[in-house]
């Protein structure tokens, strides 16, 4: 018998509301394990009103499911934007400061300034806004299950369109994630400019140091 996945509510975004706390922005990231590309971090403002029927975590959709599901989304949120840092900013600044970085940015891109966040996950790390951390916030919250599948649908454009720039890579299906055609490419070509350098699998690929661009 196959277990029913209850659907993302308004409960914690309504707690806040009947703080006095109107803007509650819904945040999630992804691409944090990813071998290429941007770490990208969505942030969603929903209505208080009205919700919108059929949004789950990213990771639970189909990626046509998503793309129509971000369409509606755009239209329906009061404010959302995806803010990013790219993968040499990921190198330079280790992943922790890299996501701070793309999360302030995709704050600045907010048309309205949040009274509060509800942040995915047990560590937070938005401290210049009152901030509520949820585990299991993408399956629980229906403003981080937004911001989720719209910084995954951002992400997965950008990772599309790189695979016209770096072919053998397959970025087009993998999106920088680990898998075997894009394992093959690596220890063909090394690594892109997209690539994050200084991540662990690096040390074990099989062309020499000499061969890294």
């Amino acid at each position: 018998m196959v277990k029913k996945v209850s659907a993302p509510t308004l409960v914690e975004e309504r707690k806040c509301w009947d703080l006095g706390e109107k803007v509650v922005v819904g945040v999630d990231e992804v691409g944090k394990g990813a071998w290429a590309g941007p770490l990208s971090v969505g942030a969603v403002v929903v209505p208080s009103d009205h919700r919108l029927n059929g949004i789950r975590d990213s990771k639970m959709l189909s990626s046509e499911r998503r793309e129509k599901l971000y369409e509606r989304i755009d239209k329906w949120a009061l404010t959302w934007s995806v803010g990013h840092a790219s993968a040499r900013e990921c190198d330079e600044l280790g992943m922790s400061k890299a996501q701070i970085l793309a999360t302030k940015r995709a704050f600045e891109l907010l048309a309205i300034k949040p009274d509060r966040v509800l942040l995915d996950g047990k560590w937070n790390y938005v401290d210049w806004v009152p901030c509520t951390t949820l585990v299991g916030g993408d399956a629980r919250s229906l403003s981080i299950a937004a911001a989720s599948v719209m910084a995954k649908v951002t992400r997965d454009r950008i990772m599309i369109a790189a695979s016209d720039d770096y072919p053998p890579y397959d970025f087009c299906k993998n999106k920088g994630y680990p898998a075997p055609r894009h394992l093959v490419a690596l220890a063909g070509y090394g690594p892109s400019a997209i690539h994050r350098r200084s991540w662990s699998y690096m040390n074990n690929m099989v062309w020499s140091s000499e061969n890294r661009t």
